[in-house]
């Protein structure tokens, strides 16, 4: 009886902050539906829907303290079945096979892989003896070898002969999805192309918001200095094409790559840099400020420059995640409520959520609301209380400080987690590069914007070139010091949700028991530090092997599955590369690579048919991976393509006598976007 008392004491006193917990409680369900290892059939999401109208009724006639409990149920639901209607909305075929031959289709994206390939995403595609059904609605290609002076434009059909293959899995277990990731971007099949790319036909009247965006981006690449141009033509129309990866890395390493993508920094400095102008340009005439309300002109002003900044970026996920939050409160000061309010961000990631529930699974969603709803907390807090930030000349920069602090300790958990470093001159970087892109770098790009009618465009793009080279020289001087980057070990898949909530206790819950949050952080942060990474690990092609040993992992060979050697060390928290953790690997024999795991137990990597011609058997105990299909059957436990086909990427873990193994579909298990290609 006394917890029920003490529970209903908790809840009144939650009165007037509840609708804080609306996203939260909807991502729960989101987030249950994306940890399951079996697809739900789409009966189970009807009645899950049907569940949460019974529940919504309930609540609605339920007190204080019983409804909000039957709403917290009805928001699971609800969040449940919205993610999977999303999985089902998106679906599209899917590669079953690689595929070898022409390709056939429209440019509808042109980016740069990580190869620093042009990289172009084709629909209506063409395949050769390949079923319409069964063809996929969109294919990633990256464009290899020489391809002369053939430039591609939006909505150019083009022919290529490539190779194309399936969404390739976790390369570990509890690794990075990009099979899910795919199936919501509707790609059925990512390759490349070493020959020639043929122009079919030119660039038609769709994809016009596409086109213009290209042909603004190679206008601002055109007028500006090379070693700014692409910086500039990323942070006005969304276009990355242009950006070296050297450039990219160095923004990476000094915590800067943020600027890259038009996220709520941007759009909120957008918003504010027009917002204060109008303000400021009502004022000064007074005929008009006296007669209009100036804040509510202002924030139209700013809503509408917003929408213009998301169709001409191009309006990717996060642009959109952006702007909804930028309109939030915009909308906020339309009906006279305070725009920046913990309130106006649940609403923005309410919507967010509803419009695209995978969002939630994405760095990108993870961090720009950790970091507002830090800021919003701290800043209001110190609001509430009157705290002043010294003298008014000091506030300006204090504020920087403490903004570019909050933000980075908010968001730093989420980027150990998903890329597995620390930037550590962050924060000193930020300091030096935010303020410029507020007072400089956009300012004059809204300048060239409302110049370029009139042609005189290079007033406003001077000064941007000299705010965004500014920032490129921070990234470069803060990327070579010495330990800019250290690594992180990748923890258990749970702590960072756990880790997560704790810290939404900790800024949500009114009362002392939001305390309660910082012990489950303290508790969350502890078992990160004792996650212990897999002994061994296995590509899901048997290409590469790579074996724990003293921290650092020992790879069986230094070129070949780049891609998969690069993130297994980058989880593992290691600043080496390929080549030098294959130089760790014991013995030298071509084809054929060994490693003891225990007294009488190896690890064998049979590679290609010269480690085929040199395998002698193998003893029970040991471990053979085959970069071929072998089907003799042998004593010990051995995995070929074939094999691995099924059961993906391998861990497997030594404790003593003891051996466990995990494989990719242990964690993944058969989902729609998993299970397509099989």
């Amino acid at each position: 009886m006394r917890a029920v008392i003490t529970l209903r004491l908790a809840l009144l006193g939650q009165r007037g902050h509840l609708f804080a917990w609306v996203p939260v409680c909807l991502a729960i369900g989101i987030g249950t539906f994306f940890s399951l290892k079996t697809e739900p059939d789409l009966w189970i999401l009807g009645l899950t829907a049907g569940f949460t109208g019974w529940t919504a009724m309930i609540a609605l006639r339920s007190d204080a303290v019983v409804g909000p409990l039957f709403w917290c149920v009805t928001l699971v639901a609800a969040g449940f079945a919205l993610a999977g209607l999303r999985a089902h909305q998106v679906a599209e075929p899917v590669m079953a096979f690689r595929y070898y031959g022409p390709i056939e289709g429209t440019v509808v994206g042109i980016d740069r892989s990580a190869s620093d390939a042009v990289r172009l995403t084709l629909a209506d595609v063409r395949l050769s003896d390949l079923a319409v059904q069964k063809t996929p609605a969109r294919v990633r290609v990256s464009l290899h070898g020489d391809q002369g002076n053939f430039t591609p434009a939006p909505g150019m059909r083009l022919g290529l002969t490539g190779h194309l293959s399936p969404p390739s899995g976790p390369v570990e277990p509890g690794g990075f999805d990009f099979q899910r990731h795919a199936w919501f971007q509707e790609l059925g099949a990512v390759g490349y192309t070493r020959s020639p790319v043929l122009e079919l036909q030119a660039p038609g009247n769709g994809g016009r918001v596409f086109a213009f965006r290209m042909a603004l981006s190679q206008a601002i690449q055109a007028r500006m200095p090379a070693d700014v141009g692409g910086f500039a033509a990323a942070v006005t129309t969304g276009d990355r094409s242009g950006i070296p990866v050297a450039t990219v890395e160095d923004l990476r390493i000094s915590n800067l790559a943020h600027l890259l993508a038009i996220s709520g920094l941007h759009m909120g400095l957008l918003a504010g840099f027009v917002f204060a102008a109008v303000r400021v340009g009502l004022v000064l005439i007074p005929p008009i400020g006296l007669r209009v309300n100036g804040k509510k002109v202002a924030a139209v002003t700013a809503l509408l420059a917003s929408s213009g900044y998301l169709a001409m970026s191009g309006g990717s996920v996060s642009t959109e995640r952006a702007y909804v939050m930028t309109a939030v409160m915009l909308l906020a000061v339309l009906v006279d409520r305070r725009a920046l309010s913990i309130r106006a961000v649940a609403m923005a990631a309410l919507v967010v959520l509803v419009l695209r529930p995978e969002a939630l699974l994405g760095p990108g969603f993870q961090m720009s609301f950790a970091a507002t709803t830090a800021l919003v907390a701290v800043f209001g807090w110190l609001r509430e209380r009157e705290i002043r930030l010294g003298p008014k000349w000091v506030q300006p920069i204090a504020a920087v400080v403490l903004s570019s602090l909050v933000a980075g300790l908010a968001t730093a958990p989420f980027a150990a987690f998903h890329f597995n470093q620390v930037a550590h001159y962050g924060l000193p970087a930020n300091l030096l590069s935010v303020p410029v892109m507020g007072t400089v770098v956009v300012p004059s790009a809204v300048l060239a914007a409302l110049l370029s009618p009139l042609g005189l465009e290079q007033l406003g793009l001077w000064p941007m070139g000299v705010g965004l080279r500014w920032i490129l020289s921070v990234a470069q001087y803060t990327s070579d010091l010495d330990g800019a980057r250290g690594g992180v070990p990748s923890p258990e898949a749970w702590i960072l949700p756990v880790l997560t909530l704790g810290g939404l206790v900790l800024v949500l819950w009114q009362g002392h028991a939001r305390w309660a949050g910082g012990a489950i952080v303290a508790i969350a942060f502890g078992a990160w530090g004792l996650s212990e990474r897999p002994d061994i690990l296995i590509a899901d092609t048997g290409g590469l092997v790579g074996v724990l040993e003293a921290k650092e992992r020992a790879l069986s060979k230094p070129k070949g599955q780049g891609f998969v050697a690069r993130n297994w060390l980058e989880n593992d928290g290691s600043q080496q590369d390929q080549v030098q953790a294959a130089s760790l690997w014991q013995g030298e024999t071509k084809g054929l690579r060994l490693w003891p795991i225990a007294p009488g137990k190896r690890v064998i990597h049979v590679q290609g048919k010269r480690g085929l011609a040199l395998f002698q058997g193998c003893d029970p105990g040991d471990v053979v991976v085959f970069s071929v299909v072998y089907d003799q059957k042998l004593p010990c436990d051995a995995y070929d393509p074939k094999r691995l086909a099924q059961l993906g990427a391998m861990a497997i873990h030594l404790k003593g006598a003891d051996i466990r193994i995990i494989s990719a579909r242990d964690v993944t298990g058969r989902r729609l976007w998993n299970d397509q290609a099989q």
